[in-house]
């Protein structure tokens, strides 16, 4: 059924455009070839129409890459681009302190900032920084990656002039405890913290404590990483009276103690994550005076036992997803996660790694347990078909199921098809004696399950082998990293391919099960919605 000649011209009388008289009068002033109205057709400028706010709402859902591209369409949507971009992130090397005025004249509403350097250049120093803090005062986010140059003076320069400061996040910095003391005494706002290899503090009884100023009562989130002092941060962490969430990773010293003082007087922790840490039972036992305690990480702490597990699990009874690598040291077995059973029935996500279940605890698990939603067993040499059997039989909550490096065959994978009425997707990786042909067979009796199985390669005979899929990582890292040290690291892009490899081949094994719960993270009504 097609138009009527008259009904298409009357659509043709009804659609009328004006030419924008902004874009006319700069096409009259400059002739410069460099931005084209691609738009102005004739007579007829189709964007005019498109008032600036409905223009910037359509660049937001936009890339950066595409909204770079659309600010060369025309004069108008260039100024129109800038005026609505609120993250930047720039090469922060010392060149940039004399375009800063250029940037932020057209950049003018940016409340997000990234300024990151490479290694091998010079950063920027205080008079950058403190050029964008009077460009930008209404900045609530903050990333510093390698800015070696700069020193207290400037952080404190920057402080005072933003003071809504939200978020900051600093990594290979030179300032010290000067420089983030003045962040905290400026920034009554700061809510989340993140501090990386922060080297310009001072070392031993020498340090200067950092904290807690007036950003104690607004923080809720702090983490630190690779700190060799990161102890000085005790007085910030214990005046944070409003603190949900603490992540220490890698940070040297023994801190069973400023958790015991940190239990005392932080009482709205839901979230604590401790990374290659030396914290024992006694650290776990003032971690379990926090009662509103959700989410718990333990990964490589060798000196934490069944009995520290025990002491959080009576008493944190709201516990819901519980992360232990136990580094094969067999200190928390079966005794602790029975004890999880009992005491933490709101428990949805477990993920072990180098911890030896067997079914007496995966039973009381799945018995007690009873919105289990995702489980992740990882290099467990007591994880065979049994074991199988019995989360596929008894676990009928569960949706989520990754099984790595674990003794499971054939038969295990047969079990799952009449078990686990609601699972929807099942990882498989470094299983020897699991077969494609089984994978499909599941696939197959379960059309709504989703199965990844990885093809295991065939072993090197003159290479050590071993059944755990965290240790083999580290066994290949340590070669990798034998033959970068032989590399000088300043020559060409080789040698920063092969530190590249060896970096990324030694997180392999302790990030692999968090980038699969991250990208499971969206089940059912527990989806999160990223932030764009």
């Amino acid at each position: 059924m097609g138009q009527s000649a008259s009904t298409v011209a009357g659509a043709q009388n009804r659609i009328k455009f004006r030419s924008s008289p902004v874009i006319s009068s700069m096409k009259d002033s400059d002739d410069s070839e460099d931005v084209v109205d691609a738009f102005d057709v004739g007579d007829f400028d189709y964007s005019s129409n498109i008032p600036d706010e409905c223009l910037a709402c359509i660049f937001h859902f936009l890339s950066s890459g595409d909204r770079k591209n659309c600010s060369l369409i025309c004069r108008r949507w260039l100024r129109v681009e800038g005026q609505s971009r609120h993250r930047l992130s720039l090469n922060a090397q010392s060149e940039l302190v004399s375009v800063v005025p250029l940037i932020f004249s057209r950049f003018d509403s940016v409340t997000k900032l990234a300024l990151k350097c490479d290694r091998r250049s010079a950063s920027i120093g205080d008079e950058a920084l403190v050029l964008i803090s009077l460009r930008c005062r209404n900045l609530t986010r903050l990333k510093l990656r390698s800015c070696r140059e700069l020193t207290d003076a400037g952080m404190e320069a920057f402080a005072k002039n933003c003071r809504g400061l939200k978020k900051l996040s600093c990594g290979s910095c030179a300032f010290g405890a000067k420089g983030m003391n003045a962040v905290l005494n400026n920034c009554s706002s700061l809510e989340e913290l993140s501090v990386k290899r922060l080297r310009g503090i001072t070392d031993g009884a020498a340090a200067e404590p950092i904290g807690p100023g007036v950003a104690g009562g607004s923080l809720r989130i702090i983490c630190l990483k690779e700190l060799y002092n990161g102890q000085c941060f005790g007085p910030l962490i214990i005046g944070s009276k409003n603190l949900r969430t603490l992540k220490l990773f890698r940070c040297s010293g023994d801190w069973d103690k400023i958790l015991e003082v940190i239990a005392e007087q932080v009482s709205a922790l839901v979230e604590i994550h401790l990374e290659r840490l030396q914290v024992s039972d006694t650290g776990l036992a003032a971690i379990s005076k926090c009662p509103i305690l959700e989410i718990l990480h333990l990964v490589k702490t060798p000196e934490c036992t069944n009995n520290g597990l025990t002491t959080v699990a009576e008493h944190c009874k709201l516990l819901r997803k519980l992360h232990i690598d136990g580094w094969k040291t067999n200190r928390i077995s079966d005794e602790g996660l029975i004890a999880v059973a009992k005491n933490c029935p709101n428990l949805q996500e477990l993920v072990l790694i180098g911890v030896n279940p067997t079914c007496a605890s995966l039973e009381k698990l799945a018995t007690n347990c009873l919105n289990l939603e995702r489980l992740a067993l990882c290099g467990s040499e007591t994880v065979g078909d049994p074991e199988l059997s019995c989360i596929a039989a008894k676990c009928t909550a569960l949706r989520k199921l990754c099984i790595k490096s674990c003794p499971v065959s054939d038969q295990g994978m047969e079990a799952l098809a009449g078990g686990c009425p609601n699972l929807v997707k099942v990882k498989v990786k470094k299983c020897r004696l699991v077969t494609s042909e089984s994978a499909d067979w599941l696939r197959t009796t379960r059309g709504s399950v989703a199965v990844n199985l990885d093809t295991p390669e065939p072993e090197n005979p003159d290479a050590s082998a071993s059944d755990g899929g965290v240790p083999e990582v580290g066994n290949e890292n340590r070669q990798v990293a034998g033959q970068v040290r032989g590399v000088n690291m300043a020559s060409s892009s080789t040698g920063r391919s092969n530190s590249f490899k060896a970096r990324l081949g030694l997180t392999t094994g302790r990030n692999l099960v968090a980038c699969t719960f991250r990208r499971w993270s969206s089940f059912g009504g527990s989806s999160s919605s990223r932030n764009n």
